[in-house]
């Protein structure tokens, strides 16, 4: 299985170290979870705490902090402090709130909204796009080319998401189908086979519909994809490769709706990176369908500067 966002030191000196702890932080347990908890609430002040302060606030022992540096897959403290703080170096040059912790208060007024709305989407993007398998989107785009059929699986809002992931690669002559019911998608899985590809795209990776489904495909010898926040997650298990985004939940947005502009990042990449391979196919199969459904807008009519459209018809009365 290819793993993004693998853990090293050289991931940790360019300052994804927090970005990899927050895909692991669910398969933690016990201390090594209360550890990863207490530097994510305050990486700035992990970023300065000696390795006795961190884990008295952690309620756990120095060795403990030592073995869950191991685990992160730093050396020892001194680098996890660096790779704290050079993540943090990162997001004040950057422009984004303080602490990977921005969220929206009630009282917040509706500019500072936005802009946090923004801080945190870009960050998220940002990090997904640094942590992101590269090695894998090529294998998966190579994968799709070459099968006789796709299938995508989600479940929620997720499905929405693939959907539209579907729609395009069926535009550029990719035979695909999108399944959410898991009794249709277990159908269709149980039909695939070896140079056959399967997509499941689900934030938690754990949503048990969406890897039941893409563990039957991986029975039936197709290639498995994974596309979700957690690379120690259930759904990891059952996937060939798997494409990880890098987001945070916060207060008013659900993990799965701050993923949003993460994962469309990670389809619009293997998206074109198929395009890419089928260029002339694509170019003959977009330029048909637009011309299938091109009698189907509305004709463009410039309006008078200044104008209604109504003001402007010469046919209508006062």
């Amino acid at each position: 299985m290819l793993v993004a966002g693998s853990a090293s030191s050289a991931e940790a000196g360019t300052g994804q170290l927090l970005v990899h702890l927050r895909s692991l932080l669910p398969g933690l347990a016990g201390a090594l979870r209360q550890v990863g908890n207490v530097i994510l609430e305050d990486p700035a002040w992990a970023s300065r705490a000696t390795i006795v302060e961190l884990a008295e606030r952690s309620g756990t022992s120095p060795a403990t902090v030592t073995r869950f540096c191991r685990t992160l897959g730093v050396a020892g403290y001194t680098e996890l402090r660096v790779g704290i703080a050079t993540e943090i170096g990162r997001a004040d040059q950057a422009g984004w709130e303080v602490g990977i912790g921005a969220d929206v208060l009630p009282t917040d007024p509706i500019d500072r909204v936005l802009r946090t709305l923004l801080a945190v989407d870009v960050q998220a993007m940002h990090e997904t796009a640094a942590a992101l398998d590269l090695s894998a989107v090529d294998s998966v785009a190579d994968a799709v080319v070459a099968a006789r059929r796709v299938d995508f699986y989600a479940a929620g809002g997720s499905a929405a998401v693939l959907e539209d992931q579907q729609l395009r690669m069926y535009r550029i002559g990719i035979a695909t189908w999108t399944w959410a019911d898991v009794h249709n998608g277990l159908t269709s899985a149980a039909l695939l086979g070896p140079g056959d590809v399967a997509i499941a795209l689900s934030h938690s990776g754990r949503t048990t519909e969406t890897v039941e489904m893409l563990a039957e495909a991986r029975r039936h010898g197709a290639t498995t994809v994974a596309i979700t926040n957690f690379s120690t997650s259930p759904i990891a298990d059952v996937a060939d490769h798997l494409l990880g985004t890098s987001v945070r939940e916060t207060a008013f947005r659900a993990g799965a709706m701050s993923a949003r502009h993460s994962q469309f990042l990670v389809l619009d990449l293997l998206y074109l990176a198929v395009a890419q391979r089928t260029h002339e196919r694509s170019t003959e199969a977009f330029a048909r369908t637009a011309d299938a459904v091109a009698a189907h807008r509305t004709p463009y009519e410039p309006r008078a500067r200044g104008g209604s459209a109504r003001s402007a018809d010469p046919q209508r009365g006062a």
